[in-house]
Protein backbone atom coordinates (compact mmCIF):
# COMPACT_ATOMS: atom_id res chain seq x y z
CA UNK A 1 0.00 0.00 0.00
CA UNK A 2 1.58 3.33 -0.97
CA UNK A 3 2.33 6.01 1.59
CA UNK A 4 -0.12 8.24 -0.32
CA UNK A 5 -3.01 6.01 0.80
CA UNK A 6 -5.67 8.17 2.47
CA UNK A 7 -7.23 7.41 5.83
CA UNK A 8 -10.96 6.64 5.70
CA UNK A 9 -11.47 9.80 7.78
CA UNK A 10 -8.82 12.52 8.06
CA UNK A 11 -7.21 13.15 11.44
CA UNK A 12 -7.95 16.70 12.60
CA UNK A 13 -5.21 18.73 14.23
CA UNK A 14 -5.45 21.87 16.31
CA UNK A 15 -5.59 24.91 14.10
CA UNK A 16 -7.71 23.22 11.47
CA UNK A 17 -5.04 21.22 9.67
CA UNK A 18 -5.69 17.58 8.82
CA UNK A 19 -3.61 14.49 8.30
CA UNK A 20 -5.18 12.79 5.31
CA UNK A 21 -2.66 10.10 4.28
CA UNK A 22 -0.09 7.77 5.79
CA UNK A 23 2.60 10.12 4.47
CA UNK A 24 1.02 13.20 6.08
CA UNK A 25 0.95 11.40 9.43
CA UNK A 26 4.56 10.21 9.07
CA UNK A 27 5.73 13.71 8.10
CA UNK A 28 3.90 15.19 11.11
CA UNK A 29 5.63 12.78 13.47
CA UNK A 30 9.05 13.40 11.89
CA UNK A 31 8.65 17.14 12.55
CA UNK A 32 8.11 16.57 16.27
CA UNK A 33 11.10 17.13 18.58
CA UNK A 34 13.31 14.01 18.78
CA UNK A 35 12.51 13.47 22.48
CA UNK A 36 8.79 13.47 21.65
CA UNK A 37 9.28 11.07 18.73
CA UNK A 38 10.96 8.64 21.13
CA UNK A 39 7.95 8.50 23.45
CA UNK A 40 6.18 5.16 23.43
CA UNK A 41 2.90 6.51 22.06
CA UNK A 42 4.61 7.96 18.99
CA UNK A 43 6.73 4.84 18.49
CA UNK A 44 3.53 2.79 18.44
CA UNK A 45 2.03 5.19 15.90
CA UNK A 46 5.10 4.88 13.67
CA UNK A 47 5.07 1.08 13.89
CA UNK A 48 1.42 1.03 12.84
CA UNK A 49 2.02 3.46 9.98
CA UNK A 50 4.82 1.25 8.68
CA UNK A 51 2.65 -1.86 8.97
CA UNK A 52 -0.14 -0.08 7.09
CA UNK A 53 2.25 0.85 4.28
CA UNK A 54 3.77 -2.62 4.09
CA UNK A 55 0.69 -4.81 4.60
CA UNK A 56 -2.39 -2.63 4.13
CA UNK A 57 -5.78 -3.98 5.09
CA UNK A 58 -6.82 -3.38 8.67
CA UNK A 59 -3.47 -1.80 9.50
CA UNK A 60 -4.69 1.44 7.94
CA UNK A 61 -7.37 1.69 10.63
CA UNK A 62 -4.90 0.71 13.38
CA UNK A 63 -2.46 3.38 12.16
CA UNK A 64 -5.17 6.05 12.26
CA UNK A 65 -6.19 5.02 15.77
CA UNK A 66 -2.58 4.98 16.99
CA UNK A 67 -1.91 8.50 15.67
CA UNK A 68 -5.16 9.79 17.15
CA UNK A 69 -4.35 8.23 20.54
CA UNK A 70 -0.87 9.78 20.51
CA UNK A 71 -2.37 13.17 19.68
CA UNK A 72 -5.05 12.85 22.36
CA UNK A 73 -2.50 12.15 25.08
CA UNK A 74 -0.82 15.43 24.12
CA UNK A 75 -4.16 17.25 24.27
CA UNK A 76 -5.06 15.78 27.67
CA UNK A 77 -1.81 17.03 29.22
CA UNK A 78 -2.53 20.66 28.33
Amino acid sequence: MPWSTPFDDPISLRGGRKLTTLQHAADYIMKLPKEVQQQERWQIAVENLISAAEVGGGWLMFARIAVMRALNVKEQRR
